[in-house]
């Protein structure tokens, strides 16, 4: 696999892997360990290197599962995992955090459940806008100098907050929702990390699954899957959005591959900086996403793409806790 150069020199291969649906969110998450980990192992194996997970998924069960799967091989990868959006200090519920002693407390455990030594790569998962980005970044430059992570990110920070981190100490990463389904970052977010020299890991790469064509209705997932609560998905906005996969649709059979394989395609198009993390907890699924490195699209087919209107509807019910 091509790689893909983060910030502050972290290589990483260019497809990444998000664990998150082996263990909540998603339909079928929890259902089937075994295969979880065998889709973990698989990706090693083609040359997967960042595998992504947080304290939040489960909670805690996700990174347990990949500290399991991980045994043995460990050295070989880059674990990312995620901070901020637990109450370490107070009950353990859910909530804002971003203190240095939340960090202490929060670093502690992943590491823990992780079975691991160091964190590679270490991201506060939402902006608490109660405590200075300066406080939270510190803290974080404190681990770094103890060797418990390696690297740091953001995920989901506006870019003047951004601005305030690096200043601090250098971001690595910074992880926001970026696919054919989401176009966002393109207006203020991507220009800031490459002017920072910072990397940009897309989560949802496939637009929640959306963008592989296989969802035509919320009636295909569970009751508990959070898409049926998610705006683009309810009511008439889904199907009005099915006109994005139509036209990646068009594009997979001039190719002859699959739809997702053509919407990664499309973001590894973007730059060398960029290493989406597309989640699945099946060998096929997995197997499809990574020979994505492969498909060059021509300036005609990204230009195509390129001009696929935006889909209806936010990409959260409350976008209050992203962007900022």
């Amino acid at each position: 696999m091509k790689l893909a150069t983060l910030g502050n020199g972290l290589e990483v291969g260019r497809i990444g892997l998000g664990c998150m649906g082996m263990s909540a969110f998603y339909t079928g998450a929890g259902t089937d360990e075994a295969g979880a980990i065998a889709t973990i192992h698989r990706a090693i194996d083609l040359g997967v290197t960042l595998f992504d997970t947080a304290e939040m998924y489960g909670p805690y069960l996700n990174e347990e599962l990949l500290g399991r799967a991980l045994a043995g091989r460990r050295d070989q990868v880059v674990v990312a995992t995620k901070f901020g959006t637990i109450l370490h200090r107070s009950d353990g519920t859910r909530g804002l955090d971003g203190s240095a002693e939340n960090v202490r407390l929060a670093v502690e455990g992943s590491l823990k459940r992780l079975n691991t030594d160091r964190i590679d790569l270490y991201y506060q998962h939402r902006m608490d806008p109660g405590t200075p980005i300066e406080e939270t970044v510190g803290a974080l430059a404190g681990l770094i100098a103890e060797g418990k992570i390696r690297h740091y990110g953001l995920s989901e920070a506006a870019p003047d907050t951004i601005r305030r981190a690096h200043a601090v100490h250098p971001v690595a990463a910074l992880q926001t929702e970026y696919s054919l389904w989401s176009r966002e970052p393109e207006t203020e977010i991507l220009p800031v990390v490459r002017e920072l020299g910072i990397g940009f890991v897309p989560y949802s790469p496939l637009g929640r699954g959306f963008l592989t064509g296989t969802i035509r209705s919320v009636d295909q997932l569970d009751e508990s899957d959070f898409r049926r609560h998610n705006p683009r998905f309810e009511g008439d906005n889904l199907a009005r959005n099915i006109g994005i996969v139509e036209r990646v649709d068009a594009v997979a059979a001039e190719l002859g591959v699959k739809p997702g394989q053509v919407a990664l395609a499309w973001l590894l198009a973007k730059g060398d900086d960029i290493a989406p993390i597309p989640g699945t907890k099946r060998v096929g699924y997995l197997e499809e996403n990574v020979a994505a490195d492969a498909i060059t699209l021509s300036a005609g087919q990204v230009a195509a793409l390129d001009a696929v209107d935006a889909p209806v509807g936010d990409r959260y019910a409350d976008m209050s806790g992203v962007n900022r």
